[in-house]
């Protein structure tokens, strides 16, 4: 069974940095593909940055140069930092094994707010 369990959001002003992790088991984690999505409430899933299991990353325009996903097949972890956040990336983010996040986790929580 394919588990993935989300931790790292919160609460932080525009400006502000988090570091998202996501705990994956079930499967081999280091031959697999891994993303985040994002989603605010009523509208779609968001995707938001994929990386490859040879370490190549793809990352939406709009976040691009902000966010920084990374994975460490050590730990079966995967990772995305979110800098120079903004209002409007206020969703609640998941990690998924394929880039529409149809197989996703349980999300965690990212809040920006003055």
């Amino acid at each position: 069974e394919v588990l993935l369990l989300e931790s790292g959001g919160g609460l932080v002003q525009p400006g502000g940095s988090l570091r998202l992790s996501c705990s994956a088991s079930g499967f081999t984690f280091s031959r697999s593909p891994m993303s985040w999505v994002r989603q605010v409430p009523g509208k779609d899933l968001e995707w938001v940055s994929t990386i490859l299991a040879d370490g190549t990353v793809y990352t939406e325009a709009s976040v691009k140069g902000r966010f920084a996903i990374s994975r460490d097949n050590s730990k079966n972890t995967l990772y995305l930092q979110l800098n120079s956040l903004k209002i409007e990336d206020t969703a609640t983010y998941y990690c998924a094994i394929d880039a529409k996040g149809q197989t996703r986790g349980q999300g965690t929580q990212v809040t920006v707010t003055s």
